[in-house]
């Protein structure tokens, strides 16, 4: 494979999306979203795209790659565009496809944006819903399919789609793809298209995997890189808190008390975690919830449509949405646990400071997290700032104690049931310190100290009951092993 390289690390303020000869329909959807300048991968990528031309893109997150490649895709099919009602008139001619729902939801949602004034139809295929939906929107004819892939081989199977007419091959975050062990699917996708096609490749890292990947399928691609590898944005202030273990819950609702956050971004490394941050922020007063694999996708998506409303201000998330969530102007991400993964570390917090704003990375770490963040500082290349929690108090809530608050519920916890949601990893109750020698007292809930009382489902009237006499013997065993013994 054969290689051209270009770095860059802004392109030149006068560029213009009108430069690019993009046709009337596009240059009416990008007005109507107010897009008029496009960011650096954008501005390198697109003229090598519409060319023909295979690339691989490197940027960092949030830095515009979606447009990078859907405004080539939508420009070079306008030709195909029809308005018949035919399904042979729109074959499947540009295939895009990402590691994860969210991340393909969002692809989708902004392909349709740019394509809204051309009789171009696209859809997206995911996992975790019907498939009967996609399969009657597929069988209708669509010249774009964003898919899971995983998803989109259950459709081929089922000769939903046919992939034969596949013009433009797109991988995005193709790294979290290998990652995720998409690889034996990628291959087998790989092998249903055309031989002749165009190939991109958009992606925020790119491992040595990542380019022997690229190299099995990409010929003579230009590598577009617009920001070191592995860089963390500018824009973003990091910060450091490091306490035990078990005050991170409590670190967590004190920072998003202390600022006042009103969209904050959590992220987990386990969905029991997850879970249990959220309903332990949720008792605390505050609006959260929780998305992570085990969540529907009904339930994802209602979750993530709350958090962009502002319906709820802290969104609890694994790393299955650490890339892929496009929120507008999100002030801050909380790392609860710092990744196990450095790379993620870039991908969690470049959910902030998007487009040119500004956001605020915070992160809660205790001892056993040591090796963890000596990788995140390695690969960034920069000491991460260490804060110092003014204000907070183990055991505390805002200015009250945590025995003072009220859950979402309105009404007040008991010290047992508190005690059972702190409960994650065997931590202990932060009351406060005991007393040198003084006996550990364990909380018992009074629930268990209930005598036994059978369910309404499980009495039965005395005149139902059958008499034992009448009652059917049990079975001997020698009955069982062949006979009977004799009498």
């Amino acid at each position: 494979m054969s290689e051209s390289t270009t770095n860059d690390a802004g392109g030149a303020p006068t560029v213009r999306f009108a430069d690019f000869g993009l046709a009337p329909e596009i240059q009416r959807a990008l007005s109507d979203q107010g897009y008029v300048h496009p960011t650096p991968i954008q501005a390198q990528a697109i003229p090598v795209v519409l060319a023909g031309r295979d690339v691989m893109g490197a940027a960092q997150t949030g830095t515009g790659k979606t447009a990078s490649f859907s405004l080539p895709i939508i420009q070079n099919l306008l030709p195909h565009a029809n308005t018949s009602m035919s399904p042979a008139r729109h074959a499947v001619r540009a295939l895009v496809l990402t590691p994860t729902r969210e991340l393909a939801i969002q692809v989708a949602e902004n392909v349709k944006a740019y394509a809204q004034h051309t009789p171009l139809r696209s859809t997206v295929v995911f996992g975790g819903m019907d498939m009967k939906p996609q399969t009657e929107i597929l069988r209708k004819g669509v010249e774009i399919v964003i898919a899971t892939p995983g998803r989109l081989l259950d459709h081929v199977e089922q000769k939903n789609i046919s992939l034969a007419q596949v013009q433009m091959l797109v991988m995005d975050e193709a790294d979290r793809m290998l990652d995720m062990g998409f690889l034996p699917d990628l291959q087998r996708i790989i092998n249903l298209l055309p031989k002749k096609r165009q190939n991109l490749m958009f992606s925020a890292t790119f491992s040595p995997e990542i380019k022997k990947l690229a190299a099995s399928f990409l010929t003579d691609p230009l590598t577009i890189e617009v920001a070191r590898s592995n860089a963390t944005n500018t824009s973003i202030t990091q910060v450091l808190y490091k306490v035990a273990e078990e005050q991170k819950r409590d670190v967590v609702e004190h920072l998003i008390r202390s600022r006042d956050l009103k969209q904050v971004l959590v992220f987990s490394n386990t969905k029991i975690g997850a879970s249990r941050l959220a309903r332990y922020l949720e008792q605390a007063g505050i609006k959260a919830s929780a998305i992570h694999g085990d969540k529907t996708q009904q339930e994802r998506i209602a979750a993530l449509d709350a958090f962009k409303k502002g319906d709820i201000d802290v969104l609890v998330a694994t790393d299955v949405a650490a890339r892929g969530l496009d929120i507008t102007d999100l002030p801050c991400v909380i790392n609860y646990d710092l990744p196990y993964n450095a790379e993620d570390y870039v991908h969690r917090i470049g959910r902030t400071g998007r487009a040119g704003a500004t956001g605020d990375a915070l992160s809660v770490y205790s001892d056993k997290d040591e090796r963890l963040l000596v990788d995140i500082e390695k690969l960034i290349k920069q000491t991460i700032t260490r804060g110092e929690l003014s204000g907070f108090a183990p055991g505390r809530s805002g200015s009250g104690e945590r025995t003072g608050d009220r859950g979402s519920s309105g009404r007040r916890q008991s010290d047992s049931s508190r005690s059972f949601e702190r409960g994650d990893r065997g931590e202990r109750s932060e009351r406060g310190p005991r007393g040198p020698g003084a006996p550990r007292r364990e909380k018992v809930d009074p629930w268990f100290l209930k005598p036994y009382e059978p369910a309404a489902a499980s009495r039965k009237d005395p005149a139902e009951a059958v008499p034992v006499a009448q009652a059917k013997p049990k079975q001997k065993l020698a009955a069982l092993l062949g006979g009977l013994p004799k009498q």
